[in-house]
């Protein structure tokens, strides 16, 4: 006997329900129509897993404080290719960002520096969680901030609204909007053509007593069928354009597929790991460096890929915590506060860096040792989201919130 599980295990299929009952995402959702009335404005949100280096990424160089604090890992600004990228005569560019440079200057990218969470943490799980769930500091909260944003989004829409290219569900997309979670959308599909398939997945639905699940039963046909369809030929970026073999640039990659196959996708989520920098971070070569090549190249390459879309695409990337002002005995850093994250998009107000960093002088330090968080990373989301998705409920999208959107688009 094959049961509802591993069937569904060994077909490869990852549809995940983030509702209480356990039912699958296409619950109260009509398959989407062949030809959509309007094209989606889409946001793609990164998670930097691990805690990025706000100060190696984005470095205050002119600071006097810093060659004292950091004496193997600081950098000057200048033109040779391992130096600092100068953005604005105060703040640098690491040379492995390089190719976010052009994005910066033509205005279409936007960095904003000493953000974080107001509830101080040095835990990677907790900061995660709060900054998933866009409720710092409280622990019930059962919802991600990006499932609240689904839920004012217009809910006639796409069952490919909500779409998180990972292994597992993030935090971000728990609540009680369905969201499609696809570790490989080139794996996401039933074969439905093979004769006894459709028969046998049909008949381990019927066998459930709850009508709204043998009815979900058939809509995740309906679905797999759209996403087969849309696998039928190799993806082909745009001409000239080459995703990077890293898990992030294929992920991506991916993510394109779905906005230029006009699914009805509205927010896509995947994420990286690797910056938990505590031992040898390195300057221009090291794990940080391999980061942020990693990390700027898939960005570019996918804001490159999508020319055609750029006024409906919104990339942002956030991260948990900081890293500390001084480094450590192992020629890394430990767990800080403040950090940075980028925002990319036609109407964003690009090429400054917003927000704040004090003198790095110890007693304006926060527990004289972290960049202070300036900007609460709520201030960032509900701009992002008010201006690019029109969610305006602040109220709904950040329970218990009382702060203003960071003005970030013209």
């Amino acid at each position: 006997m094959l049961n509802r599980k591993a069937f569904l295990k060994s077909m490869g299929i990852s549809l995940y329900s983030i509702a209480t009952g356990g039912i699958p995402l296409f619950l109260n959702r009509t398959a989407m129509a062949a030809n959509q009335d309007r094209t989606p404005k889409t946001l793609v949100v990164i998670f930097q897993r691990g805690a990025m280096d706000g100060l190696m990424a984005v470095s205050p160089f002119r600071d006097k404080h810093l060659p004292k604090a950091r004496p193997s890992l600081i950098m000057s600004a200048g033109k040779t290719r391992g130096s600092l990228i100068n953005l604005d005569e105060t703040f640098g560019l690491h040379p492995a960002f390089r190719s976010l440079y052009p994005l910066f200057q033509r205005g279409e990218l936007a960095i904003v520096h000493g953000t974080g969470s107001p509830y101080s943490t040095r835990s990677h799980f907790e900061a995660q969680n709060y900054m998933e769930s866009g409720t710092p500091g409280i622990k019930s909260t059962n919802s991600g901030w990006l499932n609240r944003a689904t839920s004012l989004l217009d809910q006639e829409s796409s069952p490919l609204q909500s779409v998180s290219i990972t292994k597992s569900q993030p935090f971000s997309m728990r609540g009680q909007q369905p969201t499609l979670v696809i570790p490989d959308l080139r794996r996401f599909a039933l074969p439905i053509g093979q004769p006894l398939i459709k028969p046998i997945y049909q008949a381990l639905y019927a066998q459930t007593k709850f009508e709204q699940l043998r009815e979900a039963g058939d809509k995740s046909i309906s679905a797999t069928k759209m996403i087969s369809s849309i696998q039928k030929a190799s993806y082909r970026p745009r001409k000239g354009v080459t995703y990077p073999k890293s898990k992030l640039g294929q992920n991506l990659s991916q993510i394109a597929q779905l906005i230029k196959a006009n699914v009805g996708l509205e927010i896509a989520f995947t994420e990286v790991g690797g910056w938990d920098t505590h031992r040898r971070q390195g300057t221009t070569e090291g794990p940080f460096a391999r980061q942020a090549k990693v990390l700027s190249d898939a960005i570019a390459t996918l804001w490159n890929d999508l020319a055609d879309h750029h006024q409906d695409v919104v990339i942002m990337t956030m991260t948990e915590f900081g890293r500390t002002v001084h480094e450590n005995g192992s020629g890394g850093t430990d767990h800080g506060r403040g950090s940075c994250l980028f925002v990319l998009g036609s109407r964003v107000d690009g090429g400054k860096v917003h927000g704040s960093v004090p003198e790095l002088s110890v007693d304006l330090l926060e527990d004289q040792r972290d960049v202070p968080v300036s900007t609460d990373f709520r201030c960032v989301f509900a701009e992002v989201a008010r201006q690019h998705l029109s969610v305006t409920d602040n109220e709904i999208l950040f329970p218990g919130w009382e702060g203003q959107p960071l003005p970030l688009f013209t």
